[in-house]
């Protein structure tokens, strides 16, 4: 049974699992980045979270310099006497307020803001008028020591605040752009509209977004800059990105001429976990979910192949906390298996391979070695020794494993050093196995790749059902249906469940 026959039937299959690939040939090639570029709505995202810590961080400020000569046990003292389902209520408020002025404003608009200057001055006005609500406290609680004062302070530090946490995080999104991490888009059609937003990438959003080429209805029919640029017809389009690694794909097509097309295209584009966007009205999809977007001077439709709201934000919050714990906590142990592996075997302590992460960009991922130092030349010549279906190398006895490497597979703990690629950004503490190239390399069909629309991780559902085995067709399948049901919940369920499945072992060679 072919894969794409069998999701297309099935679109929500039975949980199975299956290992990731161990060592084997590596690649000289260099990286296309470490990491993807940060998409539009999750900036947005960060910008609200930011913003609203921005207004509770000033007004406990002010409130703690206010009331700190009133607070004879301290700072403990002040919090138990401030933390009330009154206030509570007074600061869900005040967020209410916040979020609706900082619309008004216009400060979630990208299209809207010309200038960083702009910016500011908008963001001071909008903490202005945020910091209103703040005058109706002598009326709903006691608060004898407030003055109108406050309100200015208020909006002094929360002004500040946003000001500078904006443009540090746009500092670091310079820094990814400064270091290759463009969107990568495709773009649909070769009338007028497409031809305005090619101009539109290759100008004033150049920094941003690489265009990799135009896809259109006929091959025949293409002229100008199309047709310098021109990847291939619609038919070709799965095949495009199978071998392309792309980020998203911008449909320009005309509506009502070529309905079946745009279809099509999303259609596509939802197999391979691809983003489509377009600027026409909603189509039928069973994956994507439409999201009303403004992140460019024309307003679009964007295909959200998977969750992109703060959830992710608190997701990375936990994954960087989570990397930093293991790596305090495991150092002692870290260094005893450097020991025995520097002792028991020649060659370097750290094994990296580049492999595949969240949207087919490739990233060295670290581990401790637990093969001969030239296991990468000997792999072509047990390749047809092969135990594994589908297109990932397998052997249970693999000869190239070395006796304190085997214990270190059983127990997983090859993979320690992964925190540091979780601190990186390359992968997440949950999420599908990174395949390395030699694997992605054999993919041949686009519902494959939407394994890819999420960031790897260090475990995942084949943890802790078995790891190694089940066959291909069911380790897709379990990677599929954590990206469909993904939440903050699945993920600890799956944490929690991790260190008695690496304690049993089970599936793992």
């Amino acid at each position: 049974m072919s894969g794409s026959s069998r999701w297309a039937s099935n679109p929500r299959p039975a949980i199975r699992s299956y290992g990731s690939g161990r060592e084997g040939p590596g690649d000289d090639q260099s990286l296309e980045s470490d990491s993807t570029p940060v998409d539009g709505p999750v900036l947005i995202e960060m910008l609200r979270t930011l913003d609203y810590a921005a207004a509770l961080a000033a007004v406990a400020l002010v409130f703690l310099l206010v009331n700190a000569s009133n607070m004879p046990d301290g700072l403990e003292s002040f919090l138990v006497q401030r933390v009330s389902l009154k206030n509570l209520l007074v600061a869900g408020v005040l967020l209410f307020w916040w979020r609706k002025t900082f619309f008004l404003f216009g400060l979630y608009d990208p299209a809207g803001l010309t200038s960083q200057s702009a910016e500011s001055r908008r963001l001071i006005a909008a903490c202005g008028f945020g910091s209103l609500p703040l005058l109706a406290l002598p009326i709903v609680s006691n608060t004898e020591w407030f003055h109108e004062w406050y309100v200015i302070a208020v909006w002094v530090i929360a002004s500040t605040g946003t000001i500078t946490a904006r443009w540090l995080l746009r500092l670091g999104v310079a820094s990814s752009v400064a270091r290759g991490e463009r969107r990568r888009v495709i773009i649909v059609g070769s009338g007028p509209r497409a031809v305005r937003l090619h101009d539109e990438l290759c100008g004033e959003r150049a920094a941003m977004c690489e265009l990799v080429g135009f896809v259109d209805t006929s091959t025949g029919l293409a002229g100008g800059i199309v047709s310098q640029r021109l990847l291939g017809s619609i038919d070709e389009l799965e095949s495009i990105l199978i071998r392309e690694a792309v980020d998203e794909v911008l449909v320009a097509l005309p509506i009502k001429s070529c309905y079946a097309d745009i279809q099509r295209t999303i259609a596509v584009c939802e197999r391979a976990g691809v983003q489509a966007t377009y600027l026409a009205d909603m189509f039928k999809c069973s994956v994507a979910k439409p999201t009303y977007e403004r992140s460019r001077n024309t307003p679009v439709v964007a295909m959200k192949v998977v969750v992109d709201d703060r959830r992710l934000i608190i997701k990375r919050v936990i994954d960087i906390a989570g990397a930093l714990t293991g790596l305090v906590v495991f150092a002692p142990l870290m260094i005893v298996i450097a020991a025995g592996i520097k002792l028991t075997s020649p060659g370097p302590v750290i094994y990296t391979q580049v492999r595949h992460g969240l949207r087919r960009r490739r990233f060295r991922m670290y581990k401790f070695r637990t093969m001969v130092a030239n296991a990468e030349t000997l792999q072509s010549d047990l390749e047809h020794r092969n135990e594994a279906t589908g297109h990932v190398f397998k052997i249970r006895n693999d000869p190239r494993v070395t006796r304190l490497g085997r214990l270190l597979r059983v127990s997983s703990l090859d993979e320690l050093p992964q925190f540091v690629n979780v601190l990186k950004g390359d992968m997440s503490l949950v999420g599908p196995r990174p395949l390395p190239l030699r694997d992605v390399a054999h993919f041949d069909e686009a519902w494959l790749l939407r394994r890819f629309s999420v960031r790897p991780g260090i475990t995942c559902l084949w943890q802790i059902s078995g790891r190694n085995n089940v066959g291909f067709d069911d380790w897709m399948a379990l990677d599929l249906r954590y990206i469909d049901e993904w939440s903050l919940g699945l993920d600890a369920r799956i944490l929690a469940k991790t260190i008695p499945a690496v304690v049993s072992g089970r599936g793992a060679n």
